[in-house]
């Protein structure tokens, strides 16, 4: 199941943010987009998972498994987002925060708490059902919200500077975290970041984007 970008390009007032940008991200892979910042990079990830301002027009083609997403709303997608901020909802407890993203193809209460369990033991976080989000750390909190998107059944997932807020060390065990979780899956995925120990960590391609006539 492959995410393709076929000459995407995205443009603002008439003006292209960046020069066309064809990739093909296979299962399981971690693409990369770097570039200035104001190039477009988060929008490009708005423009994927359909969530694109008016103001922005898009053209290219994105296709995901074969199927073409553009003419579909964003829940139809079924693409999961992560963001810098691992924002849990403060008035659910760890579990019922993962429960929020649950597949509804997990039918029933006691199989629905048992994926829940098991996403928590995955994220070292056994036990914490009931716990409140704010008692969590940061490398709890972004474990947590990972397996909150991944309990979704995405078939691609995007990052948008998932491991900017975290610091040196906790950054290398959720970069890690997050990444082996996404070979295993055979989820394909494209983040946006600004660090190239992200890019090298991911091992997928890395693109680089640039302003049309700037280089």
């Amino acid at each position: 199941m492959s995410l393709v970008l076929d000459t995407v390009a995205l443009s603002l007032g008439g003006h292209a943010l960046f020069a066309p940008l064809s990739l093909t991200i296979a299962p399981g892979e971690i693409a990369t987009v770097m570039g200035p910042s104001g190039v477009g990079k988060s929008t490009l990830l708005d423009a994927i998972a359909g969530h694109l301002a008016p103001a922005f027009t898009m053209s290219g083609r994105v296709t995901l498994d074969g199927r073409e997403l553009r003419a579909l709303p964003a829940e139809a997608r079924r693409i999961g987002l992560v963001f810098q901020d691992p924002v849990l909802f403060p008035h659910l407890s760890v579990g019922d925060n993962l429960a929020f993203g649950l597949s509804r193809r997990v039918t029933g209460r006691a199989a629905r708490r048992a994926a829940v369990d098991a996403a928590l033991e995955q994220a070292g976080l056994a036990g914490f059902y009931h716990r409140d989000p704010a008692s969590l750390s940061g490398g709890q909190r972004s474990r947590a919200a990972l397996m909150r998107s991944l309990l979704a059944d995405p078939s691609a997932l995007l990052l948008d500077e998932p491991f900017s807020k975290l610091d040196t060390g906790l950054r290398d065990e959720i970069r890690a975290f997050t990444f082996a979780h996404l070979r295993e899956r055979a989820i394909p995925a494209l983040m946006v970041t600004h660090d190239p120990a992200d890019a090298a960590a991911a091992g997928g391609a890395a693109i680089s984007l640039e302003v049309p006539g700037r280089g």
